[in-house]
């Protein structure tokens, strides 16, 4: 392990699947930890690559589980996207979208408009949906010049029945027809750290990430300098986590037992 002090920690930056939840199963009782959290003097903020849900519908998740959080308190690959591609298109456009509600609001939000012909970007991320013609016309307008813009790279995410396909196995399959590669905005790119630390009013090395995925949640936040910590309960295994380099700060079973660490 590092030289970490847990003393330095002004707050936490906390992935959602796989650190507080499996789809809609907990992985601990939320209200005691973030009763923990504050008891510690913790700030905290949740940012997930999952571009499903709004962050409005991720503050109503928190509440039925008795956690009352403020919006600003959430940020996804969705948000993160839609501002990346506002930093280029500022008066917004037309795009094509391959995702569900949470990136369409965020682009939509952004001044951004649903379409199917003659699009600035195809912007892509986890589809229940998705199917070949959907596919199809993405890599059509891509070949035609749309930027191809993908939310998160994650093939998998954690489900209480185990990893299921995510975001990154959508952006191959269109990309695996045009030998290109998407620009990834989410986890471990820097934007959604950038877009947390901002919010948290934190320095990196004052800011730990918790997060249950190595080549994202732990890449990402090492690379802008925060401390990490590896939570068990998600996809990485104690030998994957142990082997990672640079080392994690802290590994930990869950949550509930790294707070205990702080």
């Amino acid at each position: 392990m590092t030289s970490f002090n847990p003393n330095n920690i002004r707050a936490l930056i906390l992935d959602m699947d796989g650190v507080l939840w499996k789809g809609d199963a907990l992985i601990a009782d939320l209200s005691p930890i973030f009763d923990e959290i504050k008891r510690l003097g913790l700030g905290v903020i949740m940012a997930t690559n999952n571009s499903t849900r709004t962050p409005a519908q991720y503050i109503e998740k928190f509440r039925s589980y008795g956690v009352e959080l403020k919006g600003w308190r959430v940020i996804n690959s969705a948000e993160a996207t839609a501002q990346y591609l506002s930093g280029i298109y500022p008066e917004g456009g037309p795009v094509y979208v391959v995702g569900e509600s949470g990136l369409v609001e965020a682009l939509e939000a952004k001044g951004f408009t649903i379409s199917e012909e003659a699009v600035l970007a195809v912007v892509a991320g986890m589809d229940r949906h998705i199917n070949y013609a959907k596919i199809m016309q993405a890599s059509k307008l891509i070949r035609a010049g749309a930027r191809f813009i993908g939310t998160n790279p994650d093939r998998t995410f954690p489900t209480p029945n185990g990893e299921v396909p995510g975001a990154g196995t959508m952006l191959a399959a269109i990309g695996a027809s045009l030998d290109i590669s998407p620009t990834v905005i989410g986890k471990p790119e820097p934007i959604i750290y950038q877009i947390a630390l901002e919010r948290l009013g934190t320095k990196p090395e004052e800011t730990l990430m918790v997060g249950d995925r190595l080549e994202t949640d732990i890449a990402g936040a090492q690379n802008v300098g925060c401390p990490v910590a590896l939570v068990l309960s998600g996809v990485t295994s104690l030998d994957e986590a142990q082997a990672w380099r640079p080392e994690v700060d802290i590994i930990a079973e869950d949550l509930t037992s790294l707070l205990k660490l702080l």
